[in-house]
C-alpha cells in the first residue's frame, strides 16, 4: 500500500513538474511574440519616419540642414554662419560640420536621416540599459523597444528628422558619460563635447562634481572651453556674434518669443515682458530652477536613479537655455523612468502625461480657449519645470517603490445569457480611477475622435446623393417630417431660439455632468457607462468614414432653413468658414442624439427617484426634436446614434459583462479603499461621503439578483448598479 501511494506521489509529482515547465514555455512563447511584434514595430516606425521625409518636395524637408550645405559653402555664402539667422548652432557645430558643407544636398540628407535614426536606437538602448533597480526580466526585454518607439514617435524626433538637425547628438553623447562609460576622463571629454554643441548641458558638470565625478566634471569644463576656444580662433566674427551679440545663440532660427521656443526666455517673452526687467526676472528664476532642480537630480543619483537624474538636469538645462527649440526637449521623455504613486492605479499617471506631452500638438491637451492659451503654449516648459522641480518621485527605499498598493478588482457577475462569453483579460475595477489620467485621457480621446472625424471628408456629390437616398427612404417609410417641423419651429421666434440654445450647449454638458456625479457618487459604476460611451463614440467613426451625409440644411432645392449657422451659399464648395471647424458631412449617425440617449439610458439605470428617471427621458426627446428643428439632422440620423449607442452598451457588456454588482463585493471593496486612505490625485476615495455614497448604493439600491448567484432565504446576495 505504501509503495503504490509512493508511485502515485512521484507520478504526481512528475505531472506537476510537466504542467510548470508547459506553462513556463507557453508563458515564455507569449513573450517572445510580443517582444518580436514590438521590434517589428520600431523598425516600421524608423522606416515611415524616412519615407515621410525623403517623399517631401525639396525645400520642405532638412530646412535646417540645408541652411550650411551647398556650393557656395556654409549658409551658401562666403560670409558668416549667421548671416541669414538660419544656423541655431554653435560657433563649434559649424566648425565640424564646415567640411560637409560641399557634399550634395541630397545624398547628405538622406545619410543624414538615416544616421540620426541610429543614434535614436543607440540612445533607446542605452536608455534602456539604465533603468533603475529593481529590474524585472519582462522590463529588460521589453524596455528597449518600447524606448526606441516612443522616441522615433517624441516631437523633438520628428522634428530633428524632419529638419536635420543635431540636437540627438548632445543627448547621445551626454547619456553614454553618464550611464554607460566608466572613465572619468572620457565622460568629461564626451560632457564637453555636447556642451560645446549645446551650451546649456554644461549644467551636467555640476551633477558630474555632487555625485563624486570630479575629474569628469573639471574635464567637461575643460573640454567645453577648448572647443568654443578653437572655434574662436578660427571663427572670430562667428564667435562674437553668437556669444555677444545673440547672448548664447539667442533669437538665431526665430524670434525668441514664439510658442517654439519652450524656455523661461520664450515664456517672459510671450507674458510681455521685456528689457532690463525681464533679463532680471530671467536671471533670478534660472538661478532657482538650477538650484532646486539639480539639488533634486543629485538626490536621485545617489538614490541610485541615474537615468532619472540625467534627465532631470536635462530638463533644467531646457528651462534656462535661451532658446530650447522643439527638437531640443529630448530630455523631458527620459524622465518617464521616475515612479510617482504610492496605489497601482496612480502610477500610470505620469509616465502617460509625459508620453502625451511629447507625442501630441498642445492643442490637443487643452481645450482652444483663450484662458488656456498661456498654458497651451508652454505645456512643454511647463511639464520640463514640473519634472524638474514638483514631481513628487519615489526613492529606491520607498516601500511602494516596488510593490505599490494593488488594486482591487471584481469577480465578473454571470451574463444573463450564457452564450455571451465575458473576455477575462478585461477586470472590472470598483475604486475610482485617478482623476488626473482621467481627464489627460477624455481630453485626448475627444481631440483624437476631433481629428479622425475631420478626416472622413467625402465629396459634395457623394455626401448630397446619400442625402437624397436617405431623404427618399423616409418619404417611402413616412417619416419625413424634418421640412415641416423645421419650418414650423422657424415661424415661433421663441421656440427657435429655445432649440438653437439646445443645440448648441447641452451636447457636452449634460455627459460630462454625468460623468462627474458618477465618478464621486458611484465609482464602481462610472468605468462601465464610460466605457459604454466611449465604444459607441468609436463606433460613429465607422460611419462617417462609410457613409458621409449632408444633413438638411446642407442639401440645395429642398428649402431647409439653418436656424444655427445662418444662410449658408450653396455657390461655395465649402459653404463658407464653417468646414474649417468641423466635418459637416459627418451626419451619419447623430452622435447629438446618441449622446443624449446615452444620458437617458444612464439615468434611467442609475437616479433612485422615479422623477429623476423621467427628466432624463426628457434630455433625449428634446435633442431629436432639437437637431431636426434645426435642419442639422434627418431622422434616420437619429435612428444611427441610437444603433451605435446599443452597440456600445453591448460592446461593454461582453468585455465587462453586466453593470449591476454583487452588495458584497462592492461594499469590501470600498471599505478596503476607505481604510487605505486618500488617493494620490486628491481624488474623494478616501472621503466619508464618498464610502457612505458606495455602501449605501451597495447595500439599498438593486432590484435583481444576478445569474448564479441567487440564494434561497436572507442569504441572497443584492446586487447593485
Amino acid at each position: 500500500m505504501n509503495g503504490l501511494e509512493g508511485r502515485r506521489g512521484v507520478a504526481n509529482a512528475e505531472h506537476s513538474v510537466r504542467s510548470g515547465t508547459t506553462a513556463g514555455n507557453s508563458a515564455g512563447n507569449r513573450q517572445g511574440a510580443l517582444r518580436a511584434a514590438l521590434w517589428f514595430f520600431a523598425a516600421v516606425l524608423a522606416v515611415r519616419q524616412m519615407a515621410v521625409v525623403l517623399r517631401k518636395p525639396e525645400g520642405e524637408r532638412w530646412l535646417d540642414l540645408g541652411a550650411w550645405t551647398g556650393e557656395g559653402g556654409v549658409l551658401r555664402t562666403s560670409g558668416s554662419l549667421y548671416d541669414a539667422d538660419k544656423f541655431t548652432g554653435t560657433p563649434f557645430a559649424g566648425l565640424v560640420l564646415k567640411p560637409l558643407s560641399h557634399a550634395a544636398e541630397q545624398a547628405l540628407g538622406v545619410a543624414w536621416t538615416f544616421g540620426t535614426l541610429l543614434l535614436v536606437v543607440a540612445l533607446g538602448l542605452v536608455v534602456a540599459r539604465s533603468l533603475p533597480e529593481p529590474v524585472t526580466r519582462r522590463a529588460r526585454l521589453f524596455a528597449p523597444p518600447v524606448a526606441i518607439i516612443l522616441l522615433l514617435l517624441s516631437l523633438p524626433v520628428r522634428n530633428a528628422v524632419h529638419l536635420g538637425q543635431t540636437s540627438i547628438v548632445p543627448v547621445l553623447l551626454v547619456v553614454l558619460a553618464c550611464l554607460a562609460v566608466r572613465g572619468e576622463r572620457t565622460a568629461g571629454v564626451l560632457v564637453g563635447i555636447a556642451a560645446a554643441l549645446q551650451p546649456a548641458v554644461l549644467l551636467f558638470a555640476p551633477l558630474l562634481w555632487f555625485t563624486g565625478r570630479r575629474r569628469a566634471a573639471a574635464g567637461s569644463v575643460a573640454t567645453f572651453a577648448a572647443g568654443t576656444a578653437l572655434a574662436w580662433a578660427a571663427l572670430p566674427d562667428d564667435s562674437r556674434t553668437y556669444w555677444i551679440h545673440h547672448v548664447a545663440g539667442a533669437g538665431l532660427g526665430g524670434d525668441a518669443d514664439s510658442p517654439t521656443n519652450q524656455s523661461l526666455h520664450g515664456m517672459l517673452l510671450r507674458f510681455g515682458l521685456s528689457g532690463p526687467l525681464e533679463v532680471v526676472l530671467l536671471l533670478v528664476l534660472a538661478a532657482a530652477v538650477a538650484f532646486v532642480g539639480l539639488r533634486r537630480a543629485v538626490h536621485f543619483a545617489e538614490d541610485g536613479q541615474l537615468l532619472l537624474a540625467v534627465a532631470l538636469t536635462g530638463c533644467v538645462a531646457v528651462a534656462v537655455s535661451p532658446t530650447a527649440w522643439q527638437h531640443q526637449l529630448v530630455w523631458l521623455l527620459l524622465a518617464v523612468v521616475g515612479r510617482v504613486g504610492k496605489r497601482a492605479r496612480d502610477r500610470l499617471v505620469w509616465p502617460v502625461a509625459v508620453v502625451l506631452v511629447m507625442t501630441l500638438p498642445g492643442k490637443w491637451l487643452l481645450p482652444n480657449r483663450s484662458v488656456l492659451q498661456p498654458v497651451q503654449e508652454n505645456v512643454l516648459l511647463i511639464a520640463a519645470l514640473a519634472a524638474a522641480l514638483a514631481v513628487p518621485f519615489l526613492s529606491r527605499n520607498s516601500p511602494h517603490f516596488r510593490r505599490p498598493i494593488p488594486t482591487d478588482y471584481a469577480k465578473p457577475v454571470p451574463g444573463r445569457w450564457s452564450w455571451v462569453p465575458l473576455v477575462p483579460f478585461w477586470r472590472r475595477v470598483l475604486s475610482r480611477p485617478n482623476l488626473l489620467l482621467e481627464l489627460l485621457l477624455i481630453r485626448v480621446g475627444y481631440s483624437l475622435y476631433s481629428q479622425i472625424r475631420m478626416e472622413a471628408t467625402a465629396g459634395r456629390a457623394d455626401a448630397e446623393a446619400h442625402g437624397r437616398q436617405i431623404h427618399e427612404l423616409e418619404r417611402w417609410l413616412h417619416i419625413d417630417i424634418e421640412k415641416s417641423v423645421n419650418h414650423a419651429v422657424v415661424e415661433i421666434g421663441w421656440l427657435r431660439d429655445f432649440f438653437d440654445f439646445y443645440y448648441t450647449s447641452f451636447h457636452f454638458v449634460v455627459p460630462l455632468t454625468i460623468l462627474g456625479v458618477l465618478y464621486w457618487r458611484l465609482p464602481s459604476s462610472y468605468r462601465w457607462v464610460r466605457s459604454s460611451l466611449a465604444f459607441a463614440t468609436l463606433i460613429a467613426l465607422i460611419g462617417f468614414f462609410l457613409y458621409p451625409l449632408a444633413p438638411p440644411r446642407l442639401m440645395p432645392g429642398m428649402g431647409f432653413i439653418d436656424t444655427v449657422h445662418g444662410v449658408q451659399d450653396f455657390s461655395k464648395p465649402d459653404y463658407g468658414s464653417l468646414t474649417e471647424v468641423t466635418n459637416q458631412y459627418a451626419a451619419m449617425p447623430s452622435l447629438h442624439f446618441g449622446w443624449s440617449l446615452w444620458c437617458g439610458v444612464v439615468i434611467v439605470m442609475m437616479a433612485p427617484k422615479w422623477w429623476m428617471k423621467a427628466l432624463g427621458l426628457l434630455h433625449p426627446l428634446f435633442t431629436v426634436i432639437a437637431i431636426v428643428a434645426t435642419a442639422n439632422h434627418w431622422i434616420m440620423d437619429a435612428v444611427g446614434g441610437a444603433a451605435v449607442v446599443a452597440a456600445g452598451f453591448g460592446l461593454t457588456y461582453v468585455l465587462a459583462g453586466p453593470l449591476r454588482l454583487q452588495a458584497k463585493v462592492v461594499a469590501q471593496a470600498v471599505k478596503a479603499d476607505g481604510s487605505a486612505g486618500g488617493s494620490a490625485d486628491g481624488s474623494a476615495d478616501g472621503s466619508a461621503g464618498g464610502r457612505a455614497a458606495e455602501a449605501k448604493d451597495a447595500m439599498c439600491d438593486g432590484s435583481a439578483v444576478p445569474a448564479g448567484s441567487a440564494g434561497s432565504g436572507s442569504g441572497a446576495s443584492k446586487s447593485v448598479r
